[in-house]
């Protein structure tokens, strides 16, 4: 013990929950590449592109104009007016300013719409295999996560069993979380799914809670990326404004702004000042100069956008032709947000699997198990880097793949 009497801190009591939270595997796998020269980074959910110009400009601009002091917790309002035009034109829905709230990171709007709806003991049904955050995040606002995995399809893609999923749900449910297009598997889920999934909530006073954070990464099943018109399915199509239903969107990928933290929550619009209480609890609102840089991207990025899918699409096709070819490998032609989750004959740990690859290649994958036991034997590659980057990728794994 300490002179000072003081107990060292390994004998300190901290909450169950974030005691049990285990190492991320994708951050195992970055870290082994810390300092290393010629390693291909496609383990995390971000392309290669910097933040446009215009969007910083933008932001240079609101703090020379002096929106550096506390802003309205949910977003300033020329932000939430612009979300409304932003889903009139991309999805041709009438949706009030006041629906939307601006959260500091997409990861915010997760914690926050869990937060609203979850109490200790709860359960949430998690369609998976999915992106770590959202298990994780259950836990800790006290919930018990309850996974249902997508089912494999003979072309190496993902289907959702809607009787599978409904069976998991009973009297302890509060929430259905779902992220379409889904990472890491970019399966997209269909309108007929939709529509059933929220009727169900409907009947069982359950929520659902959607990740609609790669819904401009949409390709073409032949040709990749095309003009960057489409967008995937929403919930908010199919959905009535006091429905019990929580929509999670972010900036970080279609608008190259992942260090920026920036996201939005659509919701309920009679839920307003419940959603206002929880980000003043947790963040007490999102920097109000950041703001006016996502005003900027929502008004004037769409040629950016297009632009970029363009490019992931051209990647997504390098990526499949080159991948497909190898005889271990059984992987879907991408439909959907940035990523490939293929399978890999003979693997039994993708971690193992990963950290050899690394070793042996240069090439950083994310391995499968970091998405749940849905997750293993298969790895993630994200492809939002240029074309020319994803061939040498695909060239550099030919030996460990084939």
């Amino acid at each position: 013990m300490p002179e000072s009497g003081l107990h060292p801190l390994s004998s300190m009591p901290f909450s169950q929950a974030a005691g049990k939270m285990e190492h991320s595997h994708i951050v195992e796998l970055w870290e082994m590449g810390f300092g290393r020269d010629n390693v291909i980074p496609l383990w995390v959910g971000e392309g290669d592109l910097p933040t446009p110009r215009f969007i910083i400009d933008a932001t240079h601009q609101a703090l020379l104009e002096g929106h550096c002091f506390y802003g309205p917790k949910r977003g300033i309002p020329e932000l939430r007016s612009a979300f409304s035009d932003y889903y009139r034109r991309h999805y041709g829905l009438s949706l009030d300013s006041e629906r939307f709230s601006i959260t500091s990171s997409g990861m915010n709007a997760v914690v926050v719409a869990l937060q609203a709806v979850v109490s200790p003991g709860d359960r949430v049904v998690i369609v998976a295999p999915v992106w770590p955050n959202v298990v994780y995040a259950a836990k800790l606002v006290g919930g018990e996560p309850v996974s249902v995995g997508l089912k494999p399809r003979e072309d190496g893609g993902f289907k959702l069993d809607l009787n599978e999923l409904f069976a998991a749900c009973d009297e302890r449910t509060k929430a259905i979380f779902i992220v379409t297009p889904s990472n890491p598997t970019g399966w997209i889920i269909s309108e007929e799914e939709q529509r059933a999934l929220l009727d169900f909530c409907r009947r069982r006073r359950i929520w659902l809670i959607g990740d609609e954070v790669y819904h401009r990464f949409v390709y073409d099943d032949q040709d990749g990326g095309k003009d960057g018109t489409r967008v995937a399915p929403s919930f908010l199509q199919v959905a009535e404004e006091e429905d019990p239903l929580f929509i999670i969107n972010s900036f970080s990928k279609a608008w190259a702004m992942t260090g920026w933290r920036m996201g939005w929550l659509t919701h309920p619009g009679s839920v307003g000042g419940l959603i206002s209480d929880l980000i003043e609890y947790n963040t007490s609102g999102a920097q109000p100069f950041l703001q006016w840089g996502c005003l900027a991207a929502l008004r004037d990025g769409e040629a950016f956008v297009k632009d970029y899918i363009a490019r992931c699409g051209k990647a997504a096709k390098i990526l499949y032709e080159g991948l497909s070819s190898y005889p271990r490998v059984r992987i879907a032609r991408p439909q959907a947000s940035f990523y490939s989750f293929f399978a890999v004959e003979g693997v039994s740990n993708s971690l193992d699997f990963c950290k050899d690859v690394l070793e042996k290649t240069g090439v950083g994958l994310a391995p499968g198990t970091a998405f749940g036991p849905q997750g293993e034997g298969h790895v993630r590659l994200c492809f939002a880097s240029s074309p020319e980057r994803i061939a040498e990728a695909v060239e550099r794994l030919e030996p460990v793949l084939k």
